[in-house]
């Protein structure tokens, strides 16, 4: 292995069954108990709190390595907020997805005013690098205080229904909150999150957009570059 690699010094499992634990925890709506579960019926021997740990320490890794070969995303932005309780208090998880679904980067804060809008722009256009030609939103007015300040050259919708694809995207989370029995911290939310975008990105293919034979080629691409960036060779 390279330098660049994940480091599996001091496990004792290979990291083939290690990166396939982690992939199937993030890439499909199971608990820790289910993964354990799937990687007993194939003869693998592990607690659940091994896997736990196993996609705390390697999910964020592996998605650094993935969101920097995913390189810049699309130059229409789509900005939708939405709840979450944690310990009995409102957070606000602020998402950004590009024309094609794919999820730009999100950010979990206690407000949605105008710094707050003004703080996640700011993380956007440090991932991404340059401004989008679009940024679609709903008719919050954090939205367009911020945009004013920190992008006002960017065309910025906000027409009804112009924004459903970031409001969609908002679906696997609510999911995953059910799965997990809502999240418990904001620094939980926020890893966990920003991993399983990215992951999710990868693996979104549009199998409802493209023939069977070219929906496997996509898929078969994918899976390969998940062996290289998790080095389970």
């Amino acid at each position: 292995m390279n330098a660049k690699a994940p480091s599996y010094h001091g496990h004792r499992f290979p990291p083939e069954i290690i990166s396939h634990a982690v992939w199937l925890y993030y890439r499909f709506c199971l608990s820790f108990r289910d993964v354990e579960d799937l990687l007993a019926m194939r003869g693998v021997i592990v607690s659940y709190e091994t896997i736990r740990q196993w996609s705390r320490k390697f999910g964020a890794e592996y998605a650094r390595k993935l969101k920097r070969r995913e390189g810049r995303l699309g130059d229409t932005w789509h900005l939708d907020e939405l709840f979450l309780t944690i310990h009995g208090e409102r957070q606000y998880l602020w998402r950004a997805v590009d024309q094609d679904g794919d999820v730009i980067d999100i950010l979990v804060q206690p407000r949605r005013n105008r710094r707050a809008a003004e703080r996640f722009f700011r993380k956007l256009l440090k991932g991404q690098g340059s401004e989008p030609r679009r940024l679609v939103t709903d008719k919050l007015r954090s939205y367009s205080a911020a945009h004013r300040a920190i992008m006002p050259s960017v065309i910025h919708v906000t027409e009804r229904y112009a924004n459903n694809r970031a409001e969609v995207s908002h679906e696997p989370t609510r999911q995953r909150e059910r799965q997990m029995r809502r999240f418990k911290s904001t620094a939980q939310t926020q890893r966990f999150l920003s991993a399983h975008g990215v992951i999710q990105n990868l693996f979104r293919v549009g199998r409802h957009l493209v023939r069977a034979p070219n929906h496997r080629t996509l898929r078969a691409r994918a899976f390969r570059v998940w062996v290289e960036v998790t080095c389970a060779y």
